[in-house]
């Protein structure tokens, strides 16, 4: 008696309709990745548990990498050393180009041309200073409790570099809150025993 194989409808490939805003949301499953804040489209790549004001602060190459592996799914490549690209539906992803060892994070995308669509990929401590700088303190500092308690920030160094401008006084009381959340996060998994990238 011959076996009859039964067939196996195969769909044809349908092409993700899901709107990249919300695809990019799965870069949260990765502990050391993480959509900081969607309406800024800040995307933090974890750096260290602990660090001293004059930390160098920029992503490595293992930061970048650990990116582009988790971007290439949702047809990203690299388009140069500072663009992940998605050319199908122009979304660009940038990187901040190196400056000076002393440079504030508040200047990370000084020189980028961020489109409306476009995200961009930084240091847990250049998002938090593009948060302070994107929105009123109440808002921001929900993002930025959340942002320590996943991937810790160089606060200090954010302390160093804020000016007298009201928007970044109305940052400096409340930083001492964020050391209190961000010391309690990093005694406790899943940040205790996480590694940088390196």
């Amino acid at each position: 008696m011959k076996l009859l194989k039964p067939e196996v409808a195969t769909a044809p490939a349908i092409e993700d309709t899901t709107p990249f805003a919300e695809r990019v949301m799965a870069l949260n499953a990765d502990p050391y990745l993480m959509v900081a804040d969607t309406d800024l489209r800040l995307i933090s790549v974890f750096d260290d548990l602990r660090y001293d004001r004059s930390d160098l602060d920029m992503l490595c190459a293992p930061m970048r990498d650990r990116a582009l592996r988790r971007l290439k799914p949702m047809r990203f490549a690299q388009k140069s050393g500072t663009v992940i690209e998605n050319r199908a539906e122009d979304i660009r992803i940038h990187m901040p180009k190196f400056r000076a060892l002393g440079a504030s994070p508040f200047d990370a995308l000084r020189d980028t041309d961020q489109r409306p669509q476009d995200y961009v990929l930084l240091t847990p401590t250049q998002t938090a200073a593009r948060i302070i700088e994107g929105h009123d303190p109440d808002p921001a500092m929900d993002l930025l409790e959340a942002l320590v308690a996943r991937h810790p920030v160089n606060l200090l160094r954010i302390f160093d570099f804020l000016d007298s401008s009201p928007r970044h006084e109305a940052f400096k009381k409340p930083l001492g809150y964020l050391v209190h959340v961000q010391r309690q996060a990093i005694t406790k998994e899943p940040l205790k025993t996480r590694r940088a990238l390196r």
